[in-house]
């Protein structure tokens, strides 16, 4: 596994904490977590490869948007 990727995967973890924590339901072991991530990643690339554009765009995106509310 390439340094992006894990550094994509560990982005995706601390997000999973963070919705865990804000929806007060008990956070999976790391191994779970870790699973999560990287499905999510992997959706993330399949997503920017239909868009034209790349994870750290989509990542721009979704930061703008939290940012708005």
């Amino acid at each position: 596994m390439g340094f992006i990727r894990r550094q994509e995967i560990q982005l995706a973890i601390k997000f999973l904490i963070w919705q865990y924590q804000k929806a007060n339901i008990p956070i999976p072991e790391h191994l779970s977590l870790e699973q999560q991530a990287s499905k999510i990643v992997d959706d993330a690339h399949s997503i920017a490869r239909e868009r034209g554009s790349n994870v750290l765009s989509i990542i721009k995106e979704l930061a703008s948007d939290f940012k708005k509310k």
